[in-house]
């Protein structure tokens, strides 16, 4: 068999982080912010704007990872960003179930989800799938991890404008949290710390 029986723990968590990072509903609100902000009350022109601000914010918040990752060590910003993003997405929910029309007080929410993934979810993700895999499967690993990622991304592009429009927004932001809250158990239970170890040490 191509992957030992000992190579499956690690392959389940490289695509189940891979594809959940995904479920969180991330790349939804990437690509449909402006839809999900007029939901939420906004004019056309302020949704576009609250796009922008997205968008700043999950660039200044990547650099967070980027410079912390040596220091706090991987799982804990992975269960710290996760756990805010559950948070978030909750609290996203309720306020669509409650009817808020303040689009401002939607977004605050929709901003700290974006943050909270961009520091952790997002790059420790990567980060993770390059280290637990000894160096005979990594490529194929790696791939495989990958693949999940963009087949789990295509998945929530297809389905969420139905699930916007349909089920509507309360319970779509709960889906995605539902989604978060299993990365995180996954993270608590079975993620290892790989922070300065070799990757021999890792695999054993």
């Amino acid at each position: 068999e191509v992957f030992h029986q000992r190579y499956r723990k690690p392959l389940f968590i490289g695509v189940a982080l891979a594809a959940l990072s995904q479920f969180s509903g991330i790349n939804a609100i990437i690509y449909y912010g402006p839809s999900i902000l007029e939901k939420a009350g906004f004019r056309l022109g302020e949704a576009l704007g609250g796009q922008v601000t997205i968008g700043i914010v999950n660039t200044l918040f990547t650099l967070v990872a980027i410079f912390w990752i040596e220091k706090w060590g991987r799982r804990p910003l992975l269960m710290a960003g996760i756990g805010g993003a559950i948070f978030s997405l909750v609290a996203t929910a309720v306020l669509f179930a409650l009817h808020v029309d303040n689009g401002w007080l939607i977004l605050t929410p929709v901003i700290l989800f974006i943050a909270c993934f961009a520091f952790s979810f997002g790059p420790v993700t990567w980060v993770i799938i390059s280290e637990i895999f000894p160096t005979s499967v990594r490529s194929s690993a790696v791939a495989i991890s990958t693949m999940a990622l963009w087949v789990a991304n295509w998945l929530v592009g297809q389905f969420f404008p139905m699930m916007l429009n349909g089920t509507g927004p309360s319970i779509t932001f709960l889906v995605f949290a539902g989604f978060s809250a299993a990365a995180f158990y996954i993270s608590w239970k079975m993620i290892p710390e790989t922070k300065g170890k070799s990757l021999e040490s890792i695999h054993a």
